[in-house]
């Protein structure tokens, strides 16, 4: 159950597309005053140092936030993307991307006095780290770390004092009762507190579950009568092994991500039209690097 660790993966195309929608989403919410409550429901360690043991042995990021910031030289980026980039980089000195910002630092970054940042993890050693990373904020009471079950722990937080949310959900996946979990959640959130911003992540993989998870979360928002939208970034074919195309074998790994938002900002479709292009462009590792778009319901 506690085999899953973030710190292997952090920085990688995954982590482009659900940091950049998480930006992208944040900005918009926090222009109106009211305080905003945000829920993260798996938060991982918080910060994560690309060239310590566990990053640099998978070394993921190479293909990931390495290629958008130096040395590497892309062209101008869309205004998303260039956001995620800066965020990234205000974390490090100089040309170097040593460490990599998790989703607590990237909200806790952008948050202003009046918001609230709830951070659950369950990993007993990722839990430790993140309440020593998150001590060295002095955040006070801003930000509260709980070591519970994130699926069940945002239960007590919606709805939220100020009627204002965003949750973020991005579980490993690694246990198949995960996407039954999400989609349970999700559902039960939209009736505790239906005007909340819902932001799932999920992988792409040759796993039925993985492929139904966005469908069901698509009906649960139709039947709920809420605005939803859809991105998909694919950096490689899923196949693994020997090619018979012509092409090197495929590498192992994650080749493909999603993001699905209940009640996203309406700013957030046109800021991902011009991100997503580029991601799958820049973070390319065969000629089936594609990306998709659909929104619908509202």
């Amino acid at each position: 159950m506690f085999s899953y660790r973030h710190a292997f993966h952090a920085g990688n195309h995954a982590d482009v597309l659900k940091h950049t929608v998480l930006i992208a989403t944040l900005q918009h919410l926090l222009q109106k005053d009211a305080a905003l409550t945000v829920l993260d429901t798996h938060a991982g360690a918080g910060l994560y140092r690309l060239d310590g043991d566990y990053a640099s042995t998978s070394a993921e990021s190479a293909d990931g936030i390495q290629r958008l910031v130096p040395p590497a030289t892309p062209p101008a980026l869309a205004p998303a993307l260039q956001a995620y980039v800066d965020m990234v980089r205000a974390f490090n000195q100089g040309d170097a991307t040593r460490v990599y910002p998790g989703s607590p630092f990237i909200i806790h970054r952008l948050l202003r006095e009046q918001d609230k940042l709830k951070l659950f993890e369950l990993h007993p050693t990722d839990a430790r780290s993140l309440a020593g990373n998150v001590a060295q904020l002095d955040a006070g009471r801003q930000v509260a770390v709980l070591q519970e079950d994130g699926f069940e722990g945002v239960k007590k937080f919606l709805p939220p004092p100020a009627r204002r949310a965003l949750l973020l959900c991005d579980p490993s996946y690694e246990l198949k009762s995960d996407y039954g979990r999400v989609q349970d959640m999700v559902q039960d959130a939209l009736k505790r507190f239906a005007t909340g911003v819902y932001a799932v992540w999920y992988p792409i993989i040759p796993r039925p579950e993985a492929h139904d998870l966005p469908r069901r979360l698509k009906t649960l928002a139709v039947k709920a009568g809420k605005p939803w939208l859809h991105a998909t970034l694919t950096v490689k074919s899923s196949k693994v092994g020997p090619s018979t195309d012509g092409e090197p074998g495929k590498r192992p790994g994650l080749p493909a991500s999603g993001m699905f938002l209940i009640n996203p900002p309406f700013t957030l479709q046109a800021a991902l039209r011009e991100a997503l292009p580029q991601m799958a462009e820049l973070l390319a590792q065969d000629r089936h690097a594609a990306h998709a778009l659909e929104s619908g319901g509202g």
